[in-house]
């Protein structure tokens, strides 16, 4: 079973290791970390996040959300960036209407106002935005890059252990969670609990958005599909993966541009 750290300076850290594989292995444990934005990080009131030695950082946000809260890093890290959704607030203006696409990089905007949520997201429009939301995660050329380069990196004999991470950790690190156990042999069914398995963690750490939405007047509804994890979303993905590739292992070669032998390499790393 995959580790959950009670982290205080970290939102939803989770090492994916232990998690079943095909051929009765699992994930190596210490070497495939995920979680939320790192802005708060502080190793010296987390002995336990110091004591993973993280190597190499994967920061799947924005431009945007790295100005704003920037990552920082545990000691002796490096920090490599790979924006999901890169682009995306190049065409926002204030006051539009969320994107298929921008949600995940836009809480607080998103809720911010109930008026302006309902009108674009209520009536069941804000699950079928995070729907398309994930969907992008798959067919857009940025996303294709970033996650390419995530598993590019996991290739590397030097990585090390590593975490990735966006702003939540349940969205664009969710679907690069997905992937990764998936090409490591994980059936969906067991790569789907991990992706539901963040769903307490995540609802704690923005309990105090939820709350101050709700409390003027927002939907709970609206929060809880922007701020959720539905097994809708990831089936979103999935379909999108399998009608443009087939296959986990046709979307990493083809989509992402990973080549076999890298996969051999993350494999022979990542198994247990």
């Amino acid at each position: 079973m995959p580790q959950q750290f009670d982290a205080s300076t970290i939102t939803n850290l989770r090492d994916l290791g232990g998690i079943a594989l095909v051929g009765n292995s699992a994930v190596r444990p210490g070497l495939l970390l995920r979680s939320g934005q790192l802005d708060r990080l502080d190793p010296a009131a987390d002995p336990s996040v110091a004591a993973l030695g993280i190597h190499t950082v994967v920061d799947l946000r924005t431009e945007k959300e790295r100005r704003e809260r920037p990552d920082r890093l545990p000691e002796g890290a490096r920090l490599i960036v790979a924006d999901v959704l890169a682009g995306a607030f190049s065409r926002h203006r204030a006051g539009d209407a969320p994107a298929g696409g921008e949600v995940p990089a836009r809480l607080e905007d998103v809720l911010g106002n109930p008026a302006v949520a309902d009108e674009y997201l209520g009536g069941g429009k804000a699950e079928k935005l995070m729907c398309d939301t994930y969907r992008t995660f798959v067919t857009s050329e940025s996303a294709c890059q970033a996650y390419g380069l995530l598993l590019t990196t996991l290739a590397e004999p030097d990585c090390g252990p590593v975490l990735f991470h966006c702003t939540a950790g349940k969205d664009r690190t969710g679907w690069a969670a997905t992937v990764v156990l998936l090409l490591l042999g994980a059936d969906e069914e067991t790569a789907g609990r991990e992706y539901l398995a963040v769903a307490p963690a995540v609802r704690a750490a923005f309990a105090p958005l939820i709350d101050g939405f709700t409390a003027v007047g927002g939907d709970p509804e609206i929060a809880g599909a922007i701020l959720g994890v539905r097994p809708a979303y990831l089936a979103a993905a999935l379909e999108a993966m399998r009608g443009a590739y087939g296959s986990v292992e046709g979307y990493v070669r083809d989509g992402l541009g990973i080549s076999d032998a890298a996969v051999d390499r993350i494999r022979a790393r990542c198994v247990a």
